[in-house]
């Protein structure tokens, strides 16, 4: 009996997942009109993000968030449409996936499609905005979650040092995997802070099938969720 009572006493001690009342839009990028990058077995990118952002709902809920839901059916028509769909939330999360420069890829053949890949390079990236009018706020929370993120074992990418043109993207917050990409305009144009998730490079052939697995999904959304649930109850 003593034993049993010390491990409810412990299970009542032990700290409990952040909570925080708030309202995050979270955007499903690319849709049935541009489907974004083409991973290396011939997928869409749209389809890896509505997967990620429909296991990340009802997680961010448990987390006592309410979701708002944008471009969940594909159907958006513009950037700005995103923008305004987002408006009155409290924070902006807009899943993508990765692909990778052109001269990086080399072709190959899956299952009688002619396709390309690229093995180098891999790992999540977050990147927030100068233009965004709470840079500060959209720093915290690109942080939260990428720390997060690392401690359930998932590692930042490192090759985004530059646009395909050459434009310079530093670290925001190297340490967490956050870059400045201030041509987003998703993350740019909204009043709310705001975060572009890229979940991983789905050229990457070993990545893409981990990137498919439902129990990894699982555990980058419970990194995601856990980031802005604390990033929303620290307040402004």
């Amino acid at each position: 009996m003593a034993a049993i009572l010390a491990c409810l006493l412990l299970t009542a001690l032990a700290p409990l997942p952040a909570r925080a009342a708030g309202t995050v839009a979270v955007d499903v990028g690319h849709g049935l009109w541009d489907s974004g990058a083409i991973s290396a077995r011939g997928s869409t990118e749209f389809d890896f993000n509505l997967n990620l952002a429909r296991v990340l709902r009802p997680v961010l809920e448990a987390r006592g968030l309410t979701v708002q839901p944008v471009n969940f059916d594909g159907e958006i028509e513009s950037l700005q449409a995103r923008v305004d769909a987002a408006a009155g939330s409290d924070f902006l999360l807009s899943i993508h996936h990765d692909s990778v420069a052109s001269f990086k890829l080399t072709a190959w053949n899956w299952m009688g499609e002619d396709l390309d890949f690229a093995d180098e390079d891999r790992g999540f990236a977050l990147f927030i905005s100068h233009r965004n009018p709470r840079l500060d706020k959209s720093l915290a929370c690109a942080s939260a979650m990428g720390r997060a993120l690392k401690a359930r074992g998932f590692v930042p990418a490192t090759h985004h040092g530059t646009t395909a043109a050459g434009t310079p993207r530093p670290w925001a917050d190297e340490e967490n995997g956050v870059r400045f990409y201030d041509t987003l305009f998703v993350i740019s144009h909204g009043a709310m802070p705001s975060v572009l998730f890229e979940a991983g490079v789905l050229k990457h052939r070993d990545e893409e099938l981990l990137l498919r697995d439902r129990s990894r999904q699982r555990a980058m959304a419970e990194g995601l969720a856990e980031g802005a649930a604390a990033c929303l109850a620290a307040g402004k």
